[in-house]
């Protein structure tokens, strides 16, 4: 890491990390739920609601939990048609816009939260009888940190440091190109 990496950053792109180790635990939860599911219905002629649940719930925390280390590495989809044809200043410029709306999306994401929770936070999931609030924390709590790393690769920028630093730069395997 270099020196333009300060120790908030740093801990930022380790807590991505570990949203990353995270999200792979819980898909191979997902994946063995629909194991589960299959063979439960087909050997058992036994439906196990709970498991579609849980999968579904695994899914929503695969997604929302290693976000927020893809928008570090600002690979969450990438198309580099235009940047590559920019001179470097103009295609960070670029990159400081995608990470503006990124911000944004973030926001609206969390202020959506906090208009939903409140109210359907307290109605059960009709399977596992868990409150949705729970159901909904980690999509809460990946929300949150793509926020918080989408400010932070701003604020980079705005100094004159690389955002992706921390993060790792991405790699053509990473990213979803489009050219």
């Amino acid at each position: 890491m270099s020196s333009e990496v300060s120790a908030l950053r740093a801990a930022i792109a380790r807590v991505a990390g570990v949203g990353v180790g995270l999200g792979l635990t819980l898909l191979a939860l997902m994946a063995s739920l629909v194991v589960l599911q299959v063979a439960a219905r087909n050997f058992l002629d036994l439906g196990l609601p709970w498991a579609d649940e849980l999968a579904r719930f695994s899914g929503i925390g695969l997604v929302f939990l290693t976000v927020p280390a893809l928008a570090g590495r600002q690979v969450l989809v990438s198309v580099t048609l235009l940047p590559d044809l920019l001179k470097p200043s103009a295609a960070r410029w670029l990159a400081l816009l995608a990470d503006i709306a990124t911000l944004a999306f973030g926001v609206l994401l969390l202020w959506s939260f906090a208009e939903f929770l409140p109210r359907a936070g307290k109605f059960l999931t009709p399977a596992m009888r868990v409150p949705n609030w729970f159901y909904y924390s980690l999509a809460l709590a990946g929300s949150a940190f793509l926020t918080l790393v989408a400010l932070d690769r701003i604020v980079a920028t705005l100094r004159g440091h690389r955002p992706s630093a921390p993060y790792g730069e991405a790699s053509e395997s990473e990213a979803l190109e489009t050219t």
